[in-house]
C-alpha cells in the first residue's frame, strides 16, 4: 500500500521541498505551467506521488495509482483500450473521459491511449474537481498531470528487471546524461510479457496474454536568462488478449446441448486489442522578471484495432472489429505572472485538430442470422416465412471523423491578507463532423402463406454526414483562508463540460433495424436521434482544506462536495437481443460526498497512510422509455473507496545492503451497482498488498505480492443479446524486481 513520504522522512542528501500530503520529489524541478508549485497552498483537492513512491509502489499504470485516491475509480478489465474513469460518482464506459491527462504538460487527446505503461516517472499529480477553466473539455472530475524523469536533474543509467505470477515479464532500461550545464539528454526503452491469468475454456488458452514495448528520447536546454525548451518524442506498440469475460445466469442450451454455464469463459472467436501511438511534444517557456511565456505544441498519432467475439459464447453469432487511426495537433499560449505580489494572474489560448477513420464491420455468422434476423422476422410464418442460404451477413460501417476546437481562458487571483480571491473563465469551442457509410446485402428467400414468392435482397448503402457543434462558457470563483502556511480552508463554486459526440457503437444495430424494415414493410424505422449525444455539464460546489499538526508528524487533506449534473452521460446497451451499445444521456443527477486523505510520520522511518472517499450519485431525473430510475444510484461508480498502508525502513548497518523497507496495506472499493434499475451490485471489497525491498543507492531487489488474500470480486458487468458477463479483478500474483541505478 501507499507510503508516501513527508517531508520530514526525505532521506539525508535529498532536497528538501514543500511536499503535498502526498508527495516527496526529490530534486523537484518547477514544471507545472498552469497551477502553482505548491498544491497544498491552492485550493483545490490534490494527491501527488514522486520517484520514490512511484518505485516503491511499483506503480506501472495510472489505474495503480488510482486505487490510492479517494473517490477516484479506474477498473481494471477488458483490455487497454478499456480507460474507465469514475471520479465522485460521475464518469461512462465509452467515449468521452470524465478526467483529463496530460504528460509533460501535453495533453493526451483519445482516452484509448490513457492505460499505457509507465517507465521513469518523476512525479504523477491527480487533481480531483473540475479543471474545465485551465484545462478544458473532458476535465470536469479532474486532471492528471504526469511528467517523465529530467536528464537536467538525473545523469545516470537505470535498468529494471521482473518477473511475476501469469508468466509476466518487464524490462526497462534507460540512460541520462547531461552536456554541460544547459543541455540534457534521455532515452528509455521498455518491454513487457505476460500470459494472462484468466482460461478461455473454449480455445483451452489464456484469453488475456500481453505484449508490448516502447521507447522515449528527451531533449532538454535552459538558458540562463530564463528560457527553457523541452522535446519529448515517444512511441509504443501493444499486442494482447483481453476480455476475460464469465458468462453469469442460468445454463445455457442451444439445439439441446450445453454450450457454456455460470462461471465460465468460453467464446470460439478471436477476441483482441493492438494498438500503435506515436507523439512528440514541445514546450518552450521563458521566464522573465515579472511574467512567463509558456509555448505547448504537440502531434499524437494512433492506431488501433479492436477484435471482438462479441456474443462471448462458444457459437457463432457475430464480431466486431474496429479499426481506428487518428492523427491529432495541439497547440497552447500561456501567459502567467510570477508568484510573487498581491495581484496574479494567467491566461491563454487553446487549439486542436483531430481526423480520425475507422472500419467497423460487423459479421453475423448463421447462429446470429437465424437468431437475430429470420427469428425477429418470422414472428408470423404462416402468413410470411423468410429464410436463407447465406452462411455470413456483413453488417460494413465507415466513419470519418474530422474535429476542431479553440479556447480561451483568463484566471485573476487577489491575496488580501490571509485571504486569497481567485476567479477563472474559458470560452470553449468544438465543431465536429461525422461522415458515415454504412451498407449491407441480404439474399432471402419468401413463402407467403406457405406458397414460394420468390428470392429478393434486402439491400441498404447509406451515406449521410453529422455536425455538431459545442459552445460552452466555464467558469470558477474560489477563496481560500489560510491559517499559516500548513494549514488552510477554501470553498470553491466551478463548471465543468464533457464534449457531446457520435453512437458509432450503434450503428450495426440501425443497420439490423433497417434491414428488418425493409424486409417486413419497406420502410426504415430507426430512431436517427440515437446517432450522437449531447455534452454534459456540472456545476461543483466544494469545501475543502489542508492541515498539518504536531510539528508535521500529521498531515491531511479533507474535501465535501455538491454536484450537480445535467445531460449526463451513460453507456447503455439497448431493449432486447441488441449487438451494440450507445450513449446517452440522462435528464439530471446530484453527487454529493466526502474524502479525506492522512499522512502520520511518528518517526523518519515509519509512514502511514490513509485515504477514504465517500460518494452518493443519485439520479434526479431519468426515464428510458421504459422504466423511471429518478432516486437510483448512478451505476459502475462505487460508494466508497479505501487505502491503509504503512512503510517501515530499517537501517540494515551493513553498507552494501542499505535498508530494508517493509510495506503492507490494503485497499479497497464499493458498492457498485451494475445497472440504472440497482438490482446488481458488486459489494464492498479489500484487496492487501504487501512487500519486503533491499534498498541501497545503486540498486534495489523487492520482493512482492498482491491481493495475498485471493479476494474475489468483480470489476465488470455487461449485457449482449440478453446475456449477462461479468470480469473478476486480478487474482494473487507475487514477483521479484530488480533495480539498478549507476549515477554519474
Amino acid at each position: 500500500m501507499a507510503a508516501f513520504r513527508a517531508a520530514g522522512a526525505v532521506p539525508a542528501g535529498a532536497e528538501r521541498v514543500e511536499a503535498d500530503t502526498t508527495i516527496v520529489v526529490d530534486k523537484v524541478q518547477v514544471t507545472a505551467i498552469k497551477q502553482g508549485t505548491v498544491l497544498r497552498a491552492q485550493p483545490v483537492a490534490s494527491t501527488i506521488a514522486g520517484r520514490r513512491t512511484i518505485e516503491r509502489e511499483r506503480i506501472e499504470a495510472p489505474k495503480q495509482l488510482a486505487r490510492r485516491v479517494p473517490n477516484l475509480h479506474m477498473p481494471d478489465y477488458g483490455s487497454r483500450m478499456t480507460s474507465s474513469i469514475y471520479v465522485r460518482g460521475l464518469g461512462a464506459r465509452i467515449d468521452q473521459p470524465v478526467m483529463g491527462m496530460n504528460v509533460d504538460n501535453v495533453p493526451v487527446m483519445n482516452k484509448d491511449c490513457y492505460d499505457a505503461e509507465l517507465t521513469d516517472i518523476d512525479r504523477i499529480e491527480v487533481l480531483r474537481g473540475p479543471q474545465s477553466t485551465l484545462y478544458g473539455r473532458n476535465t470536469m472530475g479532474g486532471v492528471m498531470n504526469i511528467y517523465t524523469l529530467s536528464p537536467l536533474a538525473y545523469r545516470g543509467t537505470r535498468l529494471r528487471a521482473e518477473y511475476g505470477s501469469g508468466d509476466t515479464w518487464r524490462a526497462s532500461a534507460s540512460t541520462y546524461h547531461r552536456i554541460g550545464d544547459d543541455f540534457g539528454v534521455a532515452l528509455t526503452g521498455r518491454y513487457m510479457r505476460s500470459a494472462g491469468f484468466f482460461r478461455n475454456l473454449a480455445t483451452d488458452r489464456r484469453c488475456d496474454r500481453e505484449e508490448s514495448g516502447g521507447g522515449r528520447f528527451k531533449l532538454q536546454w535552459r538558458d540562463k536568462k530564463g528560457l527553457r525548451i523541452d522535446n519529448t518524442l515517444a512511441f509504443s506498440l501493444l499486442d494482447q488478449g483481453g476480455y476475460p469475460y464469465r458468462y453469469v445466469g442460468e445454463e445455457l442450451l442451444h439445439e439441446g446441448q450445453s454450450v457454456i454455464r455460470p462461471g465460465e469463459i468460453r467464446y470460439n472467436d478471436p477476441a483482441g486489442y493492438c494498438r500503435t501511438t506515436v507523439s512528440d511534444g514541445v514546450t518552450v517557456r521563458y521566464d522573465a522578471g515579472s511574467y512567463s511565456i509558456s509555448s505547448i505544441a504537440s502531434y499524437q498519432y494512433s492506431d488501433d484495432a479492436m477484435t471482438l467475439d462479441q456474443d462471448f459464447l462458444p457459437l457463432s453469432y457475430f464480431t466486431l472489429r474496429q479499426a481506428r487511426t487518428e492523427h491529432t495537433a495541439t497547440g497552447e499560449l500561456v501567459f502567467r505572472s510570477r508568484e510573487q505580489g498581491r495581484y496574479r494572474w494567467l491566461a491563454g489560448a487553446f487549439g486542436f485538430y483531430r481526423h480520425s477513420t475507422m472500419q467497423a464491420p460487423v459479421r453475423f455468422k448463421r447462429d446470429g442470422i437465424d437468431k437475430l434476423i429470420l427469428q425477429n422476422a418470422n414472428s408470423n410464418p404462416e402468413l410470411l416465412r423468410y429464410e436463407t442460404d447465406a452462411r455470413e451477413l456483413l453488417l460494413a460501417s465507415d466513419f470519418r471523423n474530422p474535429a476542431w476546437g479553440a479556447a480561451l481562458y483568463h484566471e485573476s487571483t487577489l491575496q488580501l491578507g490571509r485571504w486569497s480571491l481567485a476567479a477563472g473563465i474559458r470560452l470553449d469551442y468544438e465543431h465536429t463532423k461525422l461522415r458515415y457509410r454504412s451498407r449491407a446485402e441480404f439474399p432471402y428467400r419468401l413463402s407467403v402463406e406457405g406458397a414460394p414468392a420468390g428470392t429478393h435482397t434486402a439491400a441498404i448503402d447509406d451515406r449521410d454526414a453529422l455536425v455538431r457543434s459545442y459552445l460552452e462558457f466555464l467558469p470558477k470563483v474560489t477563496a481560500m483562508y489560510r491559517f499559516d502556511p500548513e494549514r488552510n480552508l477554501y470553498f470553491s463554486v466551478a463548471k465543468g463540460c464533457k464534449s457531446g459526440g457520435f453512437n458509432t457503437q450503434i450503428f450495426s444495430d440501425i443497420l439490423q433495424e433497417k434491414l428488418k424494415g425493409h424486409m417486413l414493410s419497406g420502410t426504415d424505422d430507426s430512431d436517427p436521434g440515437a446517432m450522437s449525444y449531447a455534452p454534459e455539464t456540472s456545476w461543483n460546489f466544494e469545501l475543502g482544506g489542508h492541515f498539518s499538526c504536531a510539528e508535521g508528524v500529521v498531515r491531511g487533506d479533507f474535501a465535501l462536495f455538491w454536484i450537480e449534473c445535467r445531460d449526463q452521460q451513460l453507456t447503455v446497451f439497448p431493449q432486447g437481443t441488441s449487438t451494440g451499445r450507445m450513449m446517452t444521456n440522462a435528464g439530471r443527477s446530484r453527487s454529493r460526498g466526502a474524502e479525506a486523505a492522512l499522512q502520520i510520520v511518528p518517526r523518519n522511518n515509519v509512514t502511514i497512510d490513509a485515504s477514504y472517499g465517500y460518494t452518493d450519485a443519485r439520479f434526479v431525473r431519468y426515464d428510458d422509455g421504459h422504466a423511471d430510475y429518478a432516486g437510483n444510484r448512478i451505476p459502475y461508480a462505487p460508494a466508497h473507496t479505501f487505502a491503509l498502508g504503512a512503510e517501515w525502513s530499517i537501517p540494515t548497518g551493513v553498507e552494501w545492503l542499505g535498508d530494508l523497507v517493509l510495506r503492507a496495506g490494503a485497499h479497497g472499493a464499493g458498492g457498485i451497482r451494475w445497472n440504472e434499475a440497482n438490482t446488481l451490485r458488486q459489494p464492498f471489497y479489500l484487496v492487501a498488498d504487501a512487500s519486503l525491498r533491499l534498498e541501497q543507492r545503486r540498486y534495489a531487489l523487492d520482493f512482492w505480492g498482491r491481493n495475498l488474500g485471493d479476494a474475489r470480486y468483480e470489476v465488470f458487468y455487461f449485457k449482449s443479446m440478453g446475456n449477462e458477463f461479468v470480469q473478476r479483478g486480478l487474482p494473487r500474483t507475487i514477483g521479484i524486481t530488480l533495480s539498478i541505478n549507476i549515477e554519474r
